[in-house]
């Protein structure tokens, strides 16, 4: 069974995504940029990444105990340490997969944007 589970951006229709997809014990999150935090440093662009992430994740079924693989994507190399010590405050003991990769962003003024996919545990799968 799938259930999209919308953010508030206004391109999902146009562009056709969800914020996240769960598809069985499955959750995948899309590439999820600091919305409204566009003026903070690196390290604060990512806290509030890890907030949208977490209401989808949630609205979901899951958390971050769920995560097995995040993909960080970032504006900047010289990024990567600020952006990653967030990353290890909310994953430090879970330690999902992880990759990270510079490339061009679609809002010059983020930092980074983070993909997630988590697998629910087969005792919390009815939600």
């Amino acid at each position: 069974m799938r259930k999209n589970i919308p953010g508030t951006s206004p391109y999902e229709p146009i562009i056709g995504f969800s914020r996240a997809v769960r598809v069985g014990n499955t959750v995948h999150l899309s590439g999820t940029g600091p919305v409204g935090a566009d003026d903070l440093d690196p390290a604060g662009q990512t806290r509030r990444i890890f907030e949208i992430a977490a209401a989808a994740l949630a609205e979901a079924g899951a958390s971050y105990k769920d995560v097995v693989r995040t993909r960080i994507y970032l504006a900047h190399a010289e990024d990567w340490e600020a952006v990653g010590r967030v990353h290890g405050e909310f994953f430090g003991t879970i330690r999902p997969a992880s990759t990270m990769i510079v490339a061009a962003l679609l809002n010059p003024k983020w930092c980074a944007e983070i993909e997630m996919e988590a697998v629910i545990a087969e005792t919390s799968a009815s939600t």
